[in-house]
């Protein structure tokens, strides 16, 4: 180890020229510059020594006298405290001595900055020999090179000591002062200027770190450790090895290197800056030499996820990097082209894994099995499976696909299963199975589930929402018709408003309701919630055939609407109280509605006709002008004159918007055309 005007040179001074060090060419001249004043150096000191006299010199008697001595060397030294002291006080004061000798060394590299810069003033404010100015350019140059070799050792394992930092510190101190100079002997006027001005440190800096980049990050894709060997492919090993290099060097930057530089340097953006760029340039080459589909699905990931949420977004990192000044990581063209690769190719596995499903349990129904009991339901897997394979996909999407927006290419794979489900349940109702009931059961449980989760997710768009929830629905109502036969609902209600049910011996609504209970007597091995949806329904099924048995029906006496007014009361009461019988459901609005249509046949009074007529339309405001000529055409005591009037206040009361108070739509499903032919027929229009 030697020392140079006060500098001293490390082992690893002499590195071979590689992709961060300057030319080939000027580190050989530089070195041999640097070994010309070692040379010097030392021949000087040597003599000094020669003419001082041996350090130790015996006496006649052979006891030992010491003279005064040079520094006797750190591995001597050693040597003589090992003798007299343990290893562990050694250890602690090598420790601080090295860390005294570092700083003293690097507050050196600051000082011989500032004091090469007196020197050079001096020089040149006055006439100097050549020989002086050689000199100092040689020094200026030993210095130069020794700043860029403290910045080059940033990244090194032992830069995280103090004495390391401490010395970037100094050298960054060091690149300020020199670019001062620089600046001011360039807005200097007429004389003469150093030949070695502008000195360019910062300059060689930046190139430096660029340098230092590109090689480290070349060395990072030909590491074999790092955690990247289980990766299956050498391009996945390789930009898992990239990705986590620049992880760990921002991160040393932030949490090292920036205090070490002044803030409108701005280091840590410089370095994410030169990291990006080489990261970008590496993926981009990888993208462009035909990847595997699995390949750039992990490039993806790195791309849109592990890069800007794990690195840039990192907290030590969150809000110091410049992310939108960054960009992609990738070209725009380049990244919809891995995403057009990768977007296909799910798409293909989304339809072939809802396919099999559906085969699986196509393959199920037909071969005549009965499907499992669970908690003593019937219950089919297929909802689960489902949804657990589009939910794989879509978290997988999120991670690999930056637009969340073309996860409707997936989704929509989720609209046509549902189609094909359909279709196939109908075409099995169809088919007159045995165990249809058994399927129909475990089905409307799937259902269910598939309902919950497409009104729940985010990732279905209100367009292909509407679409899916349709699509159930008609499903829903394929089992509601295999459970209940809705045909007979039709048959026992075409006997309302004949002579026996006016009169009350003919019992419609209790006949109808014996046959439904023992109909339903049969679900106790459906989902309990699927039992109360399908009672909902079947409740709301009875009420819109009674209804619409009703308005089918031609004018009556007025004994007969007060008959069948009290009808209709009592009808609605039973009707009421069978759906709703050890069941939480609320149908108080269809009985509601049967007392209200009661009230306007009861009524004779026109007024109070209208009146009631205005209520049931603000209470359903799918209540139509024809089902209220329909409604009316029950009375016969009403005239054209009134039953225009009713109308007339019917619609000038209807309510514009919709509210709360509101009842679900009923009169909407209950189809009255006929009667506009009789409206004009009897010369009613408005």
């Amino acid at each position: 180890m030697g020392r140079v005007a006060g500098i001293k040179f490390k082992s690893c001074f002499w590195f071979s020229p590689g992709p961060f060090s300057p030319g080939s060419g000027s580190v050989l001249v530089l070195s041999v510059l640097v070994l010309v004043l070692m040379w010097s150096f030392l021949s000087s000191r040597g003599q000094q020594s020669i003419s001082g006299g041996d350090e130790v010199e015996e006496n006649r008697g052979g006891d030992r006298r010491r003279r005064p001595k040079l520094k006797i060397p750190r591995k001597i030294w050693k040597n003589r405290k090992q003798k007299n002291h343990n290893a562990e006080e050694e250890q602690q004061e090598e420790q601080q001595e090295e860390q005294q000798e570092e700083e003293q060394q690097e507050e050196q590299l600051e000082e011989i900055s500032r004091k090469l810069i007196i020197r050079e003033e001096q020089l040149f404010s006055q006439d100097s020999p050549e020989e002086e100015q050689d000199q100092l350019q040689r020094e200026l140059e030993a210095l130069r090179l020794q700043i860029l070799m403290t910045v080059h050792n940033t990244f090194t394992s032992s830069s995280s000591s103090s004495g390391e930092v401490w010395a970037l510190r100094s050298a960054v101190a060091s690149i300020q002062q020199q670019e001062e100079q620089d600046r001011r002997w360039a807005g200097a006027g007429e004389g003469p200027v150093p030949a070695w001005r502008p000195q360019k440190c910062l300059s060689s800096h930046n190139e430096l770190l660029s340098k230092m980049v590109e090689s480290r990050l070349k060395e990072a894709a030909e590491e074999e450790a790092g955690g990247a060997d289980l990766l299956s492919s050498p391009v996945k090993k390789e930009v898992c090895r990239l990705g986590k290099r620049v992880k760990e060097d921002l991160l040393t930057v932030v949490r090292r290197v920036m205090d070490c530089y002044p803030p409108h340097m701005d280091i840590l953006n410089i370095y994410a800056g030169l990291y990006q760029q080489r990261f970008s340039t590496r993926l981009t080459q990888l993208a462009a030499s035909g990847l595997q589909t699995d390949d750039c699905t992990y490039l993806l990931f790195w791309v849109n996820h592990c890069y800007p949420l794990e690195i840039l977004k990192h907290e030590e990192l969150d809000g110091k990097i410049k992310t939108a000044c960054l960009g992609s990581l990738l070209l725009q063209e380049n990244l919809t082209q891995l995403e057009e690769q990768y977007l296909t190719h799910t798409e293909d596995k989304v339809k072939s894994c809802l396919s099999t499903a559906l085969k699986k349990e196509e393959e199920s129904w037909l071969s005549g099995k009965t499907p499992e009991l669970l908690d003593h339901y019937y219950f089919s897997p297929l909802a689960v499976d489902v949804i657990q394979v589009i939910d794989g996909f879509l978290a997988k999407f999120r991670c690999v696909i930056g637009e969340q927006s073309k996860a409707e290419r997936i989704t929509a794979h989720l609209e046509n299963f549902f189609s094909s489900y359909k279709t196939s349940m109908e075409d099995f109702v169809k088919g007159n199975h045995g165990n249809v009931r058994s399927v129909m059961k475990a089905h409307l449980a799937c259902e269910e589930q598939f309902r919950d989760y497409i009104t729940g997710t985010g990732s279905v768009s209100e367009p292909q929402r509407c679409r899916c929830l349709d699509t159930l629905s008609a499903l829903k109502d394929c089992g509601y018709r295999c459970l209940t036969c809705p045909s007979q609902l039709k048959v026992c209600c075409s006997q309302l408003w004949t002579s026996g049910w006016l009169d009350g011996s003919l019992p419609v609504v209790d006949s109808l309701l014996d046959s439904l209970n023992q109909q339903l007597s049969d679900l106790t091995d459906l989902k309990p919630a699927c039992r109360q949806a399908v009672l909902s329904v079947l409740h709301q099924d009875v009420s819109l055939q009674y209804v619409k048995r009703m308005m089918k029906t031609r004018k009556k006496s007025r004994e007969q609407q007060l008959d069948g007014a009290q009808r209709m009361i009592e009808d609605a009461q039973k009707i009421n109280e069978f759906f709703t019988e050890g069941v939480r459901h609320d149908s108080s609005w269809l009985c509601s509605m049967f007392c209200n249509i009661a009230e306007i046949l009861r009524l004779q009074d026109p007024g109070s006709v209208q009146l009631e007529m205005v209520c049931l339309s603000r209470t359903f405001p799918d209540l139509s002008d024809a089902h209220v000529s329909a409604l009316l055409s029950l009375k016969t005591g009403l005239s054209a004159a009134d039953v225009r009037s009713i109308r007339r206040s019917v619609e000038e009361n209807r309510p514009l918007h919709a509210s709360s108070n509101h009842s679900p739509p009923f009169f909407s499903m209950v189809k009255v055309k006929w009667i506009n032919n009789k409206i004009n027929q009897i010369g009613l229009k408005t």
